[in-house]
């Protein structure tokens, strides 16, 4: 009889899994849009390349922040390393895109291995000033070894090849946000089919109640080294796209307000779904953009206002999904 029930429960919780795996019809409409716009607004290419590149970023916070429930100030670090990674690839070693872009998200991901040590312990207060550490300490190497890293100047001279020998970095920026998409989209896949996997479910009840999940036997240090594994590498491919597309790899892509502008983004689209990281780095790079370019000096402050508004008047956003969609 407890056998049966169990099983009944197993069943019930994988239709639950597959139910919510399933696409919406309007996620397949958010895709389409997507790809044709760098071909329709030829104008806005790398407006849309950039934002698909820091989407793909707040995704990879989002898998330890909304599904693990580790907060991070340095998610900044497998960023850069990312960069760097791939900008040295291709200047030292061989310009293809695609090699330079598994290689940074592999030695991203080694990175992040060594780092989800720092995160086993502690209080959220603890991991935020580690993580943060980390990212610091991963700016300073890069400011140090200038006879590799460019220091301050940069690395500059960054050639690509054309992605797959066929497709070209044009001026315009619709072959960089065509890649930056495909990249996206694989790696966004990827991730959906992780969240909603019971891997998925047990990082949920790691993040709800960490003793209780020991308790009933999840392998709570197993996952979260996994999951910071998996998140650094997707965070890595978002750097190694920035380096490829732009040819150029600064110490402004480990600097904290990098770490900071993606958590920002993550509290205007909500955490614990994958749709939050796209929805925040879209609102926040047009609110960007278009402050900017009305008010130079002070958008910071108007954004910042913004934030503060959205936190006081929805503050239930930080912890539930937006409520006009349904979780990714």
């Amino acid at each position: 009889m407890a056998s049966d029930v169990r099983s009944d429960q197993a069943d019930s919780a994988r239709l639950v899994l597959l139910r919510k795996a399933r696409w919406r019809p309007w996620e397949f409409a958010v895709w389409i849009v997507a790809f044709a716009l760098p071909w329709l607004v030829p104008s806005h290419a790398l407006l849309v390349n950039e934002i698909a590149i820091v989407a793909l970023f707040a995704m990879s916070l989002d898998l330890i922040l909304g599904y693990a429930g580790i907060v991070s100030l340095g998610h900044a670090a497998f960023f850069g390393f990312g960069a760097y990674a791939a900008a040295l690839f291709a200047k030292l070693v061989m310009p293809d895109p695609t090699v330079g872009l598994v290689v940074a998200i592999v030695l991203s991901a080694a990175l992040g291995t060594i780092a989800s040590v720092t995160i086993l312990r502690g209080s959220d207060l603890t991991r935020l000033m580690v993580t943060l550490g980390t990212a610091l300490l991963l700016l300073e190497l890069a400011n140090k070894l200038d006879w590799l890293t460019g220091g301050a100047d940069g690395l500059q001279g960054v050639v690509m090849a054309p992605v797959l020998g066929f497709f070209e970095f044009d001026l315009f920026g619709r072959t960089a946000a065509t890649y930056s998409l495909v990249v996206m989209l694989v790696l966004f896949l990827l991730m959906r089919r992780l969240v909603h996997s019971p891997f998925g479910a047990t990082l949920k009840a790691i993040r709800d109640n960490r003793l209780r999940a020991m308790a009933i036997g999840i392998p709570v240090a197993v996952r979260l080294v996994t999951i910071y594994t998996v998140a650094a590498g997707v965070a890595g491919a978002a750097g190694a796209l920035l380096a490829q597309t732009t040819g150029f790899a600064s110490l402004d892509v480990l600097a904290f307000d990098r770490s900071a502008d993606v958590l920002l983004m993550l509290v205007i689209g909500g955490v614990g779904w994958l749709y939050g990281g796209v929805a925040g780095a879209i609102v926040f790079k047009l609110l960007q953009n278009w402050l900017s370019a009305v008010t130079p000096q002070y958008w910071m402050f108007w954004i910042g206002l913004i934030l503060v508004i959205l936190v006081l008047v929805g503050r239930e956003r930080l912890f539930k999904p937006s409520t006009w969609f349904k979780r990714a």
